[in-house]
């Protein structure tokens, strides 16, 4: 089961770093996307990575602030949040899959199971 962690209260402008872990089991050999759902509105796919790294895609509106890498060893996907916005408020989820071709679209439709989300908050 994967477990999103890190969220918290933050300023505009401000940083948060965002942990994927799986819990009983391993990413290994799966692509990870960070997904977010912000109140009233439809989850949208924030970035994903392959199952080694060398592959990421991000989402038009978090390119140059967030940044998507994975430590295997720790079994552990992470997403550094820089120069937040409120608008980048939401409830924020990973979700694997070995699919990268499927992955990369990030398309919320193609995930039927959601672990726990971390929520984010930016505000003054």
């Amino acid at each position: 089961q994967l477990q999103a962690s890190g969220g918290g209260l933050v300023q505009p402008g401000g940083s948060l770093r965002l942990s994927c872990t799986a819990s009983g089991s391993t990413l290994d050999g799966y692509g990870i996307g960070w997904f977010r759902q912000a109140p009233g509105k439809e989850r949208e796919g924030v970035s994903c990575i392959s199952a080694g790294g060398g592959y990421t895609n991000y989402a038009d509106s978090v390119k140059g602030r967030f940044t998507i890498s994975r430590d295997n060893a720790k079994n552990t996907v992470y997403l550094d949040m820089n120069s937040l916005r409120s608008e980048d408020t939401a409830v924020y989820y990973c979700q694997a899959d070995r699919s990268l071709l499927r992955l990369r679209r990030l398309h919320r439709g193609d995930y039927d199971y959601w672990g726990q989300g971390t929520q984010v908050t930016v505000q003054r």
